[in-house]
């Protein structure tokens, strides 16, 4: 169960962050309304929310996952892939000192991001990407080693239009995954019980299970009728404005 959440307000230039997904420029105002949603619909999960200000030397700051990996009693703070989002990190040491009692780092010439993690029930899926290299996912597969967990790492290089593994992945807990087609064939993934995701629906793939809930990007059907099938309340987001700056439901919090 889930308490706590961290979360970053976007910035005014927020629409100057890195993005792939030729969506065009974020409407800034729309894009504080859905965070406001969002951290409505964490608090209604019965999260406790840590609300950092606005970070203009970093317009992707909002996406507050890929600063930190969390387990247990460590955080592990990580060195992201794009150099210019690598002094977010230190902000984030900060605001999770008061809650963990051992914090680690990826070190250079490591590289990691939070968005390539996922968490299912313990065991870890490092994903090796354009932003996580493999000796990034080495010194993380360690810490967690140390700190009682399992991982296995998942070659998403050659997936097209997959920037971060969790852009396709989603742990539901009770050993389920909602996972896009291209990853589902994968034998890191044999033995779960697989929620398919139809490719036209391929970014609802990037849920989040807090608690009770699922956290699910309005405007997909197909995935939610899926996922409220297996019994799960869905709290559908409009999530538009940080689709198109390559995020997600997940990339908005750090959730412990």
């Amino acid at each position: 169960m889930f308490k706590n959440a961290i979360v970053r307000v976007p910035g005014t230039n927020f629409s100057e962050g890195l993005t792939t997904a030729g969506l065009g420029a974020p409407h800034f105002e729309l894009a504080l309304r859905q965070h406001e949603d969002y951290c409505l619909a964490l608090r209604q999960c019965g999260l406790t929310l840590t609300e950092l200000p606005a970070d203009p030397r970093y317009p992707d700051s909002t996406f507050v996952e890929d600063a930190a990996v969390l387990t247990g009693h460590t955080a592990i703070l990580t060195r992201p892939g794009a150099p210019s989002r690598q002094g977010e990190v230190e902000s984030i040491r900060a605001t999770l000192a008061p809650f963990f009692e051992t914090i680690q780092t990826i070190t250079p010439p490591g590289t990691l991001e939070g968005g390539d993690i996922c968490e299912a029930d313990g065991h870890f899926f490092i994903g090796i990407s354009q932003r996580t290299n493999e000796e990034g996912a080495r010194q993380l597969a360690g810490f967690l080693s140390r700190a009682g967990c399992t991982s296995t790492t998942v070659d998403i290089l050659g997936i097209q239009g997959l920037l971060h593994l969790k852009s396709g992945i989603a742990s539901l807990g009770d050993n389920r995954l909602v996972l896009i087609n291209e990853l589902a064939g994968m034998r890191a993934f044999h033995g779960y019980d697989i929620l398919p995701v139809e490719p036209v629906e391929n970014y609802a793939a990037n849920c989040v299970r807090v608690n009770d809930f699922v956290l699910i990007a309005a405007g997909f059907p197909g995935t939610e009728k899926t996922i409220r099938s297996y019994g799960y309340p869905v709290i559908a987001l409009d999530m538009s404005e940080f689709q198109k700056m390559d995020g997600g439901l997940s990339c908005l919090s750090l959730r412990f």
